[in-house]
């Protein structure tokens, strides 16, 4: 089991992960209901996700020299803050502050990971990494399973800005009680580091000077793309084109998103115990992306049992793979850099994530179609999976 050293370092870094994950979530769950007070169609939500995205993607590159700086843990409590801002911005119910609100709250996500890498990478059993980093990225999908759960109870009891405003609450509550852990855990920190563009630059610099690593990174971008086309299109893909009722296709990704969190999991102690972890990371990219042609091939003839295997394992690799991937950057970081090379690669990460929807729309809206998009994608996340499957 998890030796004493490491749980309370991830405890404190996945209820932090599983907050802001519920934060970023918070106003996409409630879009419908608040987008006639903001005065804007809730088909707008896709802009808002990739703003956060967008703030999260610059946010994470200068992660990794505020950690260096004020400690892990003193830098997740102000990532929990910003997201408490950017909530309470949302409120105010207005075009442009929906769009700094995204903004500050992708802001806050961006440093998370690279703040909890670095403090678990220094208190990990290093045959416990892959279990270790995959159960703390299990508070993503957790987040955003709470978000779904209670936001729209929340909205139903109070309304959607009294919603916002308890997920907000609950953000400062949790950066209040990680200051019970914080001086154990930001002990390395270095008041007089400073922080300059060369700081800010350094986890890029960093990363692209790493074979290894800037490989895993490229490949992030495939996966990630890949990881965020299958939840942010399946439930429309099998509404559009198999003629599934909302309900069912929403209970297809609900499927995908459990294999994701089961994924994540057994894919961090296979990769502990009997498989490297670059194989490990290889053959996710292969099963995800045949997980992506098999959904391509989906049609009405296709047994109700079939079709729920098949987005079980898609979801398993393409949301699962990431605490793999994770760990791996970790070992390979020089000694108390982990933080500085997983912000430069979570850059990479979140530019798939924000290229990779709208490619897919586009290719859609084309008239190639659902399945064409799905194959497309496929075939680079194939690639990668190839070269880190067979390669050295």
């Amino acid at each position: 089991m998890i030796m004493k050293k490491a749980l309370t370092p991830l405890l404190a870094t996945l209820a932090i992960q599983v907050m802001t994950a519920l934060s970023m979530m918070a106003v996409p769950v409630l879009a419908t209901n608040a987008a006639a007070d903001v005065g804007i169609s809730a088909t707008y939500l896709g802009l808002f996700v990739a703003l956060i995205y967008l703030g999260a993607m610059i946010s994470s590159v200068a992660g990794g020299a505020l950690v260096l700086r004020f400690g892990a843990i003193r830098v997740s409590q102000i990532c929990l803050l910003l997201c408490a801002a950017g909530l309470a911005v949302a409120m105010l119910g207005q075009p442009v502050a929906m769009v700094f609100a995204a903004l500050v709250i992708g802001c806050g996500y961006g440093p998370i990971t690279p703040a909890s890498s670095h403090v678990l990478a220094k208190n990990t059993p290093p045959h416990l990494t892959g279990l270790v980093f995959s159960l703390k990225q299990t508070g993503v999908p957790l987040g955003g399973a709470l978000a779904g759960l209670l936001v729209p109870l929340l909205v139903i009891q109070a309304g959607w800005r009294e919603a916002l405003a308890s997920v907000s609450a609950t953000c400062v509550a949790i950066a209040a009680l990680t200051q019970v852990v914080r001086l154990g855990l930001d002990g390395d920190r270095e008041p007089g580091r400073r922080i300059d563009l060369v700081a800010v630059f350094a986890p890029l610099k960093l990363v692209l000077g790493d074979p290894p690593i800037r490989a895993l990174a490229l490949a992030s971008v495939l996966y990630s793309a890949m990881q965020l086309c299958l939840m942010g299109y399946l439930v429309t893909y099998l509404v559009q084109d198999l003629t599934m009722s909302l309900v069912k296709a929403g209970i297809m990704l609900a499927i995908a998103q459990a294999g994701g969190v089961l994924g994540r999991i057994v894919w961090g102690t296979v990769a502990d115990r009997w498989i490297r972890p670059q194989r490990m990371f290889g053959l996710l990219g292969l099963t995800m992306a045949t997980g992506a042609a098999a959904t391509a091939l989906f049609s009405t003839a296709w047994p109700a049992s079939a079709l729920m295997l098949t987005v079980g394992l898609f979801g398993a690799a393409a949301i699962g793979w990431n605490g793999v991937m994770l760990a791996q950057v970790a070992r390979l970081a020089p000694q108390g850099k982990a933080g500085l090379a997983t912000g430069g690669t979570l850059f990479f990460t979140f530019f798939g994530v924000v290229a990779g929807p709208p490619l897919f729309g586009a290719i859609v809206g084309a008239g190639l179609g659902y399945p064409a998009a799905y194959l497309l994608l496929a075939l680079p996340a194939f690639a990668a999976g190839l070269r880190f499957t067979f390669g050295r």
